[in-house]
């Protein structure tokens, strides 16, 4: 990214925290604790009898890995004892540094993960979000690289990248001012709380953090429509199927719900699934809940939804050419 000099904008840390994987003699005082200077936790991890802790540091500390004397004194600090902590597995520090690339693509250069944006680790969503940038990218760099779909398909990457990683960056910067001590943030977390005791907000909140939520912007229409497709149970001639088998080979589907045989792909044969099947449960899909019933999806290799047919095949022949290459020509 430095290289090719895109820019990388954001926000300069304000707050930074330890990180450890340790063993204690003695056994520590579980769960989270609160003081003037931030959110502390200590956790047990499952195997191993090993301890997991996170302290939120005194005063802001930029680069450098701390030392187990570090972790000890900051332990003391909080807790009133060290509990014995010895043999750490691995010792870390990390900041509220927020920053993302203005562009995914320059050329030849694409970016993803911790090349693309940074942000404090709060709920867990830089895994997601980085695994997310790669199956986006994965098989839209392939099909350009067999010449099956022009060069243009990888801008799409950027497009519908930047927009979710925006979310993200925002997200984790709302958890971080909500980690602050003072009065007027004690109110506001008050009032979030309040709010996840309710349905919706607390779906809305799970379904973005989780990664569920996502949403890319494919024109108007069906819900469904650029949106992660549920993994519904299919019946087919050969005996039921769960439909996300039919993606492991990262190939693209066209499922048909319809009368069998009735969607003519010929042109993209070579590189669409068609499956015939049947499927009598209801639509649901995180944040939205259940959504109108549909005839037939085009599913892209990262199982999202790029075209929807209820009653008519109308777009299917433009979605295919814009997600899958021109059609072959007929011999």
């Amino acid at each position: 990214r430095k290289a090719a000099g895109i820019e990388f904008a954001g926000q300069d840390p304000t707050m930074s925290w330890m990180i450890a994987e340790v063993e204690m003699v003695q056994e520590p005082a579980w769960g989270f604790r609160s003081d003037a200077y931030g959110i502390h936790a200590i956790g047990k991890i499952e195997e191993g009898g090993r301890v997991g802790v996170v302290l939120t540091e005194r005063q802001l500390t930029i680069g450098g890995e701390p030392t187990l004397r570090d972790l000890s004194e900051a332990l003391v600090a909080v807790y009133g004892t060290d509990y014995g902590l010895h043999n750490p597995t691995w010792l870390s520090r990390f900041t509220d540094m927020t920053r993302q690339a203005a562009s995914y693509r320059d050329r030849r250069v694409l970016l993803g993960g911790d090349a693309a944006h940074v942000h404090p680790p709060m709920g867990g969503q830089g895994l997601n979000i980085g695994v997310q940038d790669a199956v986006n990218l994965g098989w839209k760099l392939a099909q350009v690289v067999k010449q099956i779909s022009p060069e243009s398909l990888l801008d799409s990457y950027h497009a519908e990248r930047h927009p979710i990683a925006a979310r993200v960056l925002r997200n984790a910067m709302a958890q971080v001012a909500l980690r602050r001590m003072d009065a007027r943030t004690k109110a506001l977390n008050d009032i979030f709380a309040e709010l996840l005791g309710m349905e919706e907000p607390r779906k809305r909140i799970a379904a973005e953090m989780s990664g569920l939520g996502v949403h890319y912007d494919l024109g108007e229409g069906h819900p469904l429509l650029g949106r992660r497709m549920p993994d519904l149970d299919l019946i087919t001639a050969n005996g039921p199927l769960r439909l996300f088998t039919l993606l492991h080979d990262a190939r693209p589907v066209l499922l048909n719900l319809g009368e069998p045989g009735r969607l003519d792909i010929a042109p993209w044969a070579d590189r669409v699934r068609q499956i015939d099947a049947g499927y009598a449960g209801a639509w649901k899909l995180p944040v939205l809940g259940t959504v109108a019933a549909t005839d037939a999806v085009l599913i892209r290799p990262d199982g999202y939804v790029a075209w929807v047919g209820v009653g008519t095949q109308q777009g299917l022949m433009d979605a295919l050419t814009t997600w899958f290459g021109p059609p072959a020509a007929a011999d």
